[in-house]
């Protein structure tokens, strides 16, 4: 079971790196790391779970944050409507995206990230994305709202980014 103690912090170099296509058909290692990162995501959204060890909440978690450079992350949420997001994703990408803008109310955080970092973080309202899942299916979805953020935020940590990268001037 994946805990905080797992997670690398701000500093660490895998979060700064580029990290690399997973080989599919994924190996049995890579794909029991994403249902480990899955569990977490559950695991840290259940009251009594991450009381008892100390889990951050989160809604999506990448490898290089587990120090592993590979193109796969976990999604755990749901939209506006009460619709479920629950991924494991390899090698994901965007293959379209809105022009409007949109940003988390309120700033974005991380559980790489152990402090507050205030500052609005300018995302695509709406994105469509390619990937594969945990069984080596090919997959597009259509995200908007808070899914389309946690996609790009997890994206971007398989790109060396950090949200408060993209945090803009004029909102500090």
């Amino acid at each position: 079971m994946i805990t905080m103690n797992d997670i690398v912090r701000e500093g660490h170099p895998a979060l700064r790196k580029i990290s690399e296509p997973v080989q599919l058909p994924l190996s049995a290692e890579d794909k029991k790391t994403l249902e480990d990162m899955l569990e977490f995501l559950q695991n840290s959204q259940d009251d009594d779970i991450a009381e008892k060890y100390d889990l951050r909440s989160g809604v999506g978690i990448a490898a290089p944050q587990l120090g592993i450079n590979k193109r796969m992350f976990a999604l755990h949420l749901t939209d506006d409507k009460d619709k479920l997001y629950s991924y494991g994703l390899v090698n994901p990408k965007i293959v379209s995206h809105s022009v409007e803008l949109n940003h988390l109310e309120g700033g974005e955080g991380c559980l790489s990230v152990d402090r507050e970092i205030e500052g609005e973080v300018p995302r695509y309202s709406r994105v469509t994305i390619e990937g594969y899942t945990m069984d080596n299916e090919k997959i597009r979805l259509r995200l908007r709202g808070l899914p389309s953020i946690a996609f790009q935020h997890e994206l971007d940590h398989l790109d060396g980014i950090m949200f408060y990268d993209r945090i803009e001037e004029e909102s500090n």
